[in-house]
């Protein structure tokens, strides 16, 4: 961990600091627990904060959370909002701190950073793939696919991008509301998840969202040879739920698909017992 800056120590076993890219750009890192790695990659302007009731895992393993550039705590900056630099700093995240066979579970956009990081670096230092409410493809026409963008609907995209630069804080308020299942968040909820979203400038909101969206995973899917945890909610108001992760399980070779029905478009968090009981029972299957 010689690339690792540790800033933060919490008790003997979490530590939070910086790693910095070969571009020159500081993230924000946090590992709590040891033995094998499970790395969480949040959402589109999201940030490791979701995470925070996954920090149970860290009994059992050791759970790395990464904010990606221009989110939460990492650097703001405005080069480098596409999907592949993403995937290439996890990839550096992943070498300065020396982890190997990892657990890489992405959560939606997090899900397109992991099959990318698949597509160029395989399975190098990983021993399993996790995809929590991703959409492989947004922009896809299939029957599968429910994020507004189906059908490769630009318009559709520029006027979210719109509402956003317009209205940050109702936006920002809008989307924390719909991820949740019942279509509104708890107050408490709500603050905070609204103040991480605030945290990501318009400019890197609409530069990765407009990436993410027209990237076609779904011809990577079949060439994922590592076992893979899909696992989705219902998301009634907002992708992706049940129709896509049927799709997405029944591409990957090895898959694990769980729905948990009481939650949307976040079950680690409106459900985290049961999240947190279904990636401990994944990680036995990869040490059988």
């Amino acid at each position: 961990m010689d690339r690792f800056e540790a800033v933060e120590t919490t008790g003997e076993s979490q530590v939070g600091g910086w790693v910095q890219t070969t571009d020159g750009v500081r993230l924000w890192v946090e590992i709590r627990g040891t033995g094998r790695p499970v790395i969480l990659l949040h959402g589109w302007t999201m940030s490791s904060l979701f995470w925070r009731r996954q920090a149970q895992l860290a009994d059992a393993c050791q759970v790395v959370t990464i904010d990606f550039r221009g989110h939460g705590r990492s650097q703001t900056t405005p080069r480098g909002h596409n999907v592949p630099r993403y995937a290439l700093d996890v990839r550096e995240v992943i070498t300065a701190l020396g982890l190997v066979r990892a657990l890489l579970l992405g959560w939606s956009m997090g899900g397109s950073v992991a099959l990318e990081y698949w597509r160029r670096f395989g399975a190098d230092r990983l021993a399993g793939l996790g995809l929590v409410e991703t959409g492989p493809y947004p922009m896809s026409p299939a029957p599968w696919n429910v994020h507004k963008c189906h059908g490769h609907n630009e318009e559709a995209m520029r006027e979210d991008l719109s509402a956003m630069k317009a209205d940050r804080r109702g936006f920002a308020e809008r989307f924390v509301n719909a991820m949740f299942l019942p279509g509104h968040a708890p107050e408490h909820a709500l603050k905070w998840m609204v103040a991480e979203q605030l945290k990501a400038a318009p400019d890197t909101a609409a530069a990765i969202y407009e990436d993410y969206a027209r990237r076609d995973y779904t011809p990577v899917l079949p060439s994922v040879s590592l076992p893979a945890l899909v696992l989705y909610g219902r998301s009634l108001h907002m992708c992706y739920g049940p129709s896509t992760g049927r799709f997405v399980a029944a591409s990957l070779p090895d898959s694990r698909f769980v729905i948990l029905d009481k939650s949307g478009h976040m079950p680690f968090y409106e459900q985290p017992e049961e999240f947190n009981r279904t990636v401990s029972g994944f990680l036995d299957t990869l040490d059988a």
